[in-house]
């Protein structure tokens, strides 16, 4: 029996929320350390480095939460993570500098636990691109409210402690979630399967092999994304007009995102990533012709409305390839190595230009198409999972 559709409904809210405690550390990342090295007089090379461990801790906590994350108490885990992270942000803002590699490589920890909380709740839900298109709309819309307030309204006037004070805050807030979270007892999972520690990274090969695909797509455009305000830059676009333009990204991948929740598995699960290529390919292509502005704004609004339909379906894709639930939980650390690996790569191509760069992120986009619609087509069914019923 299904679950029934006003719990279903509440899981996907209260998971989107706790979800959301692991996406503001990460959303708001190039502000925070920016007004960190403001308050500390840190160098670049010193801002790289906390990015990088931030994302070392990420991805400790991605395969911590693999291994133990269905042996917790998934509410005590939301308090527990979020009064850590919040905890961690605080003492960020007041402890000298020596102390924030530690502290910024706990803020990702907790992140990561977060994150795939989220994820491992939604990969229960029947109807997984409905589910993870709520999720990141959610997200995306409370982070884009929280990029309008932070600069003009906190950081302009106290600084990194403030912002610190004001994410703290929100994150604690955002933990009251916990009490509309789901047990694992609500589900129909088999905890005595595969319990040892091992056995929690026993997924079927398709899976792995999706997560793979993921970090492929995603390197393609994480490196178009970290050089896409140079390639404005590059067209002689005014930094107020930049900032029109990263400001709607953000609300428009929220919009995204919730469109694709009303939409759902309708699409099956072959078209999906059709589409996905056609968005990102017109987007791209309006990218490399543009010559001011306009093209230049529509080209990356466009790009990005469907860089997140295709995170979306291609988590909703690993989710159903591993009936256990745990593979979804890999996905943040696949995007996380291809936060690695994508900037890098596209700095070495941007060295002659954008053209390399925009065929790199066009060939990343083919990736999915040939994978999703093709070589794993046939085992990506769209029948729900069975939940045991509710009162």
């Amino acid at each position: 029996m299904m679950l029934n559709q006003r719990k279903t409904l509440v899981f996907m809210l209260a998971a989107s929320l706790a979800s959301t405690i692991g996406g503001l550390p990460f959303n708001t990342l190039p502000i925070l350390l920016g007004s960190l090295a403001d308050s500390f007089g840190f160098a670049a090379s010193q801002i790289g480095l906390l990015g990088s461990v931030c994302f070392t801790g990420y991805l400790l906590g991605t395969l911590v939460a693999v291994g133990f994350i269905d042996r917790c108490n998934w509410r005590a885990l939301t308090f527990g993570c979020a009064l850590g992270s919040a905890l961690a942000l605080l003492a960020s803002s007041q402890l000298p500098a020596a102390a924030q590699l530690p502290l910024w490589a706990l803020i990702g920890f907790f992140a990561a636990l977060m994150t795939c909380l989220g994820l491992r709740i939604m990969a229960e839900m029947p109807d997984k691109e409905r589910a993870l298109g709520m999720r990141q709309g959610i997200e995306l819309g409370l982070v884009a409210l929280v990029l309008f307030v932070l600069p003009s309204l906190v950081i302009a006037h106290f600084h990194y402690a403030g912002a610190a004070l004001v994410l703290a805050a929100m994150i604690l807030l955002l933990s009251l979630s916990a009490f509309a979270l789901p047990g694992r007892s609500d589900f129909a999972v088999d905890q005595a399967k595969d319990s040892s520690l091992q056995g929690r990274f026993r997924f079927p090969v398709p899976a792995y092999w999706a997560l793979g695909f993921f970090f492929v797509f995603g390197a393609g455009q994480i490196g178009l994304w970290a050089f896409l305000e140079r390639l404005g830059h590059g067209l002689d676009v005014a930094p107020a007009q930049m900032g029109v333009v990263f400001a709607v990204l953000k609300l428009l991948g929220g919009a995204a995102a919730l469109a694709l929740a009303l939409i759902g598995d309708r699409l099956g699960s072959r078209w999906p990533h059709l589409l996905v290529l056609a968005v990102i390919g017109a987007g791209l292509l309006l990218l490399a012709y543009a010559q001011g502005f306009v093209m230049y704004a529509l080209g990356a609004w466009i790009w990005e409305v469907g860089f997140c339909w295709g995170c979306i379906y291609q988590s909703a894709a690993v989710a159903r390839l591993d009936p256990s639930g745990r593979a979804i939980m890999l996905v943040p650390a696949a995007f996380a190595l291809s936060s690695m690996v994508g900037p890098a790569l596209a700095g070495q191509l941007v060295a002659g230009g954008f053209d390399g760069l925009l065929w790199l992120a066009l060939g990343t986009a083919v990736v999915p198409v040939l994978a999703f619609a093709g070589l794993l087509a046939s085992r990506l069914t769209l029948r729900p999972l069975a939940l045991p019923a509710q009162g």
